[in-house]
């Protein structure tokens, strides 16, 4: 995570820090068009590693939306260990039936533009509702992150600003 700190900082970003080892970066940028961020980001990786990785930027309010917009923290049935948002580089028009049958007995998703709002009480290893399966059917790029991550991104991102 060092490296991708010192990689964001030499690209020109500031308050750079990230969460873990997640991959996840929280910084500050004079940019707002988060298209090319995101590709400004991707090329980094590939010039520096060598390889492509896909790069979904969100702004500080547009986490803390979907943050705000979970619609299972309001069911008491759902623990919140359980919960994952998979964000989606693109919203889709996409038939969620297609996607609902793939799911397992229990587990319950919402797609709410580039958010899907995820339920896998048996755990994310164990479920079929996969960035695989949300990458092929929606035809956009997905990242799945816990929902102890979300939070914590947006207390990242509000400690920033």
């Amino acid at each position: 995570m060092d490296q991708l700190r010192t990689l964001f900082e030499d690209l020109g970003f500031t308050e750079v820090r990230t969460w873990l080892q997640s991959g996840n970066v929280v910084f500050a940028s004079a940019e707002n068009n988060t298209g090319d961020i995101a590709q400004r980001i991707s090329n980094a990786i590939k010039n520096t590693k060598g390889y492509n990785v896909g790069v979904l930027i969100m702004s500080a309010g547009s986490l803390k939306q979907v943050l705000n917009g979970n619609p299972f923290l309001n069911d008491p049935d759902k623990n919140p260990a359980f919960m994952h948002v998979t964000f989606l580089e693109s919203a889709s028009n996409a038939d969620a039936a297609i996607i609902g049958a793939r799911a397992s007995e229990g587990e319950d998703f919402l797609i709410s533009g580039k958010t899907v709002y995820l339920y896998c009480p048996f755990g994310y290893g164990r479920t079929k509702l996969t960035n695989s399966l949300f990458e092929s059917k929606l035809k956009t790029t997905a990242s799945t992150r816990n929902w102890k991550t979300v939070t914590e991104l947006v207390k990242m991102s509000r400690e920033s600003g």
